[in-house]
């Protein structure tokens, strides 16, 4: 199965991370949470996150797919941290897939991965920068080519199964969705 990176920043947005982390374990998919230095790692609203490995120890790791959660100063972090905009080139080099979901396009955007690309953030995130040849969406998840982003808390579960049609199928992404119930709508 497929192999994915989730790295945590201090600062990073809970239901986007654990949403994805989440979906992508159902999906039997093999994914390493890892904090960018020892030790565990709070988000944006106080929850702690044990990390699996610290993100030093997987540098050299095959992955197919590196998933950027959104939240601040999370993304910030992120964005500072070289070692991410070298991962994220170094997986878009392979030909692996690049996700990023909220503020998170925008260490995409400082990397260079999007330029001339279609892309969707948090509303105002992509909007003030100057990416060459961006063409902004407002739709909830975006893919083009290798890149898929997302804008929100609210699309993390359809980012995620999306990210698991994408490497692997559309049964495997039905199955993993059907037993959320997510096609189900509430009563009252």
């Amino acid at each position: 199965m497929a192999r994915v990176l989730v790295p945590l920043a201090e600062g990073f947005e809970e239901l986007e991370a654990v949403t994805v982390i989440d979906l992508l374990r159902r999906a039997r998919f093999e994914v390493a949470v890892a904090g960018l230095s020892e030790g565990a790692v709070t988000g944006s609203r106080g929850t702690v996150i044990v990390p699996d490995v610290e993100l030093e120890s997987v540098l050299q790791h095959p992955f197919e797919l590196i998933v950027l959660p959104g939240g601040l100063p999370g993304t910030d972090n992120l964005d500072n941290d070289n070692r991410i905009h070298r991962l994220l080139k170094q997986i878009s080099a392979r030909g692996g897939y690049i996700a990023a979901i909220c503020a998170a396009p925008k260490v995409l955007a400082n990397a260079g991965l999007l330029d001339g690309r279609r892309a969707t953030a948090y509303p105002g995130v992509l909007e003030r920068m100057a990416v060459p040849g961006l063409t902004l969406s407002a739709e909830p998840v975006v893919h083009d080519r290798n890149i898929i982003t997302s804008r929100g808390p609210a699309t993390a579960m359809d980012f995620a199964l999306i990210l698991i049609e994408l490497l692997a199928s559309s049964a495997l992404r039905k199955e993993v969705e059907s037993a959320l119930l997510k096609d189900r709508e509430p009563t009252f």
